[in-house]
Parts: structure tokens; sequence; C-alpha cells
């Protein structure tokens, strides 16, 4: 079997991502270690262990990475939050203080509304159709 463990997110500072997206999203933290460099190697996922693609968080170093802090997809929605309960889930990250860009609307593949992370990267809630 062969999937997508990890997908890289580019990060200003590792304990103010951890927190959104623990709090703000309800994720896990899966692992905090520190690295040799002085980075460390973060990974947070909404799921149980080992079920779905985890988050890399991945602090910003030097220009380019800088630049890219936010705006990993050019404004594009890049990452695709699937879940079992939109109404739930939605009003809780509401709560949490988390900035949803519309209103949920439905569509023929589910329920699905943009917001964004603490950087500004957009993201979809969505819970599909069954």
């Amino acid at each position: 079997m062969r999937r997508i463990a990890l997908v890289t997110l580019v990060v200003d500072d590792y304990d103010e991502a951890i927190r959104f997206y623990t709090e703000a999203l309800g994720f896990r933290l899966v692992e905090d270690a520190p690295r040799p460099d002085g980075s460390r190697w973060v990974v947070v996922g909404p799921g149980a262990e080992g079920t779905g693609t985890a988050l890399l968080l991945a602090r910003a170093k030097g220009e380019a990475q800088c630049d890219r802090v936010g705006d990993q997809t050019g404004g594009r929605v890049g990452f695709f939050l699937h879940t079992d309960d939109f109404a739930r889930d939605h009003a809780r990250m509401l709560a949490a203080g988390v900035t949803f860009l519309e209103q949920p609307r439905h569509e023929p593949y589910g329920t699905v509304a943009v917001f964004q992370d603490l950087y500004g990267n957009r993201w979809d809630l969505l819970q599909p159709v069954d």
C-alpha cells in the first residue's frame, strides 16, 4: 500500500502553529522533536494516529521560504479538511476564532466553506456526500 503520509506546511513559528492546529482546528500533536540543527520535527494530524495525511510544520528559513508563509498555493485553496459533521466542526472552529471566508454552501459533492489558517493559507472544510 502506498499513501502520502506528510505534507509540509511552512510556518513562522512552531509554537503558534501548534496552538492553532491543535486548539482551533482540533488536530492532535503527533510529534515534536528537536533536531541537531536547532529546528524541530513537528507533525500534527486531524485523525487518529496512522490514519490519513498529517502536516509537517516546518519553520521558514531564508527569504524564499519566509515569502511563502501564508501563500503556499498562490491564493488557491490548497488544503482540504474532511469532516463527518460539518455543523459541529464549523461551530467549534468559529468559536475558536477561525476565519471563514464564506458562508457554508451546499454543492453536489457536499457541504463546504473556505477558511484560512493563522497565516492566511486557504482550506476547505468539507463534509462529502455519502
